[in-house]
């Protein structure tokens, strides 16, 4: 099958996702399933992603002593601290499929590859200055890549001050705190437009995704693994379901 005839076909699946109540998002990539193994954030995983037409695959990003963006969910790989070393020193290692650590830039690579949406995940690092400094290495990466684009990329992040200097500087872009411990009201306060919330939060505060929605946010929740768990923040109507059973959900939601 021609690159051509894939690439249309993964549109249309995307299109068609587009349209529905709720939409899939992959978990670190498409790494926890029965066809394949695939190491989390992978340019594997989120291959994988892409081909089966998910709207979206979640992935990590932390920053290295020498400036470079690389993906990982960690913020460590092997034991050794990511942001107390260099790029270099971490290729010593490989990914537990034989990949070695990708850099932000070679995670973008692939994902320009197909509409899937690319929701980063911006950890803390160590300081709130060093976080912000991995944001905008982000957003200069993705504008190198010319995926500076609120129909590409969304951000979430546990670090609230990085979910605010998003929300002042990319205000059209989809942002969403991944926290908990705030109701939608005094994020939204912050013009935060989002917020990402594990699925135990919701069954805690049934009536916050409503309260989002009221106020124009838009929701996400991670990560659903059984179908339970599927069919009650499906009955919510959040608008994103983050998990590491992409297949499973699909039967859920009826896909």
């Amino acid at each position: 099958m021609s690159k051509k005839i894939i690439s249309a076909v993964v549109m249309g699946l995307f299109l068609c996702f587009q349209g529905q109540a709720q939409k899939i998002c992959a978990h670190r990539g498409f790494w926890q399933c029965d066809e394949a193994v695939n190491s989390q954030n992978s340019l594997a995983s989120l291959r994988l992603a892409q081909e089966h037409g998910l709207w979206g695959s979640e992935f990590d990003v932390h920053l290295t002593a020498d400036d470079i963006v690389v993906v990982n969910h960690d913020a460590d790989f092997y034991g050794i601290l990511i942001h107390t070393s260099e790029y270099e020193d971490l290729l010593t290692y490989r990914l537990p499929n034989g990949e070695t650590i990708p850099t932000l830039y070679e995670y973008l690579d692939q994902g320009s590859l197909s509409p899937c949406m690319l929701v980063m995940e911006i950890k803390p690092q160590d300081t709130v200055a060093a976080s912000l400094i991995l944001t905008q290495r982000c957003i200069q990466a993705l504008r190198a890549e010319n995926l500076l684009d609120p129909s590409r990329v969304m951000f979430i992040s546990f670090s609230y001050p990085v979910c605010e200097w998003i929300a002042q500087h990319l205000p059209e872009f989809d942002n969403q705190y991944l926290e908990g411990d705030k109701d939608p009201e005094t994020v939204h306060a912050s013009g935060i437009n989002g917020i990402d919330y594990h699925y135990s939060v919701f069954k805690r505060h049934p009536d916050w995704v409503a309260r989002a929605h009221a106020l124009g946010m838009s929701v996400n929740t991670w990560t659903v693994d059984n179908k339970a768990d599927m069919e009650y923040v499906k009955g919510l109507g959040v608008d994103v379901i983050t998990t590491n059973k992409p297949l499973v959900l699909k039967e859920v939601l009826g896909l």
